[in-house]
């Protein structure tokens, strides 16, 4: 997969295959756990995957979500502070968000009473993806994360990706991008899990992706030896 990157060793910036490989995997177990958990809000069977990893600077971000799902957005924010840092966004096309909430809520829920809950249902819901994400990846990575409350935001691509920014992202802002997709009540509902990470963030989570990989490798081949 092509990552979209400013003038920058790409090099420093991207992620190789293994790195990719890993963090899909840790991605997934994360939103795998998450599964779990709205499962049991909702009471109903929930999958939820995270098919693809790609790296790519701001812009590029805005402009892939944009292109994809028009201008409509709803997502939920939540700052994460650790070994690596930045904002974690969990973001929906809005037709796809009400969908999300008419499965949370039930189909007996009147439209009115459903409007008057959606912020706080969207908001629960993005504080259990992400932080099964984000608390599961530190958590294999033998790290530990400081995670905000969740904050639910309208707009655009460029708004969601600049909001509370005190310049617009650039090309030093990197843009880690985790596409989930999720089957509720036989519902498709696709959306997307953004980390907003400058580059010594990024650096710091290559570094720890590859000594996580170092350690699987390790554990594999004394096993083998083993057998």
């Amino acid at each position: 997969m092509v990552s979209t990157l400013p003038n920058q060793d790409h090099a420093q910036l991207t992620l190789n295959d293994l790195e990719r490989d890993a963090l899909a995997e840790l991605a997934n177990i994360g939103v795998s756990r998450a599964a779990s958990s709205l499962r049991k809000m909702i009471g109903q069977q929930v999958l939820l995957s995270v098919p693809s990893v790609e790296v790519m600077d701001g812009k590029a971000a805005a402009a892939l979500v944009g292109e994809r799902e028009g201008d409509n957005l709803v997502a939920v924010q939540q700052a994460f502070s650790g070994p690596f840092s930045g904002r974690a966004l969990l973001i929906f096309p809005q037709a796809k968000s009400l969908e999300l909430i008419k499965a949370i809520v039930g189909p007996d829920v009147a439209a009115a009473e459903a409007t008057d809950i959606e912020e706080e249902a969207l908001a629960e819901t993005g504080n259990i993806i992400l932080n099964g994400c984000l608390a599961t990846m530190a958590n294999i990575l033998k790290q530990s994360l400081t995670v905000s409350l969740p904050v639910v935001m309208r707009g655009t691509g460029p708004t969601l990706f600049n909001a509370n920014e005190p310049a617009p992202v650039g090309d030093d802002g990197l843009v880690l991008f985790l596409y989930i997709n999720f089957s509720i009540l036989d519902l498709d509902i696709r959306g997307y899990i953004a980390m907003l990470m400058d580059l010594p963030s990024l650096s710091n989570l290559r570094i720890l992706l590859d000594e996580f990989i170092s350690s699987v490798m390790n554990d594999s081949a004394e096993g083998a030896a083993r057998i």
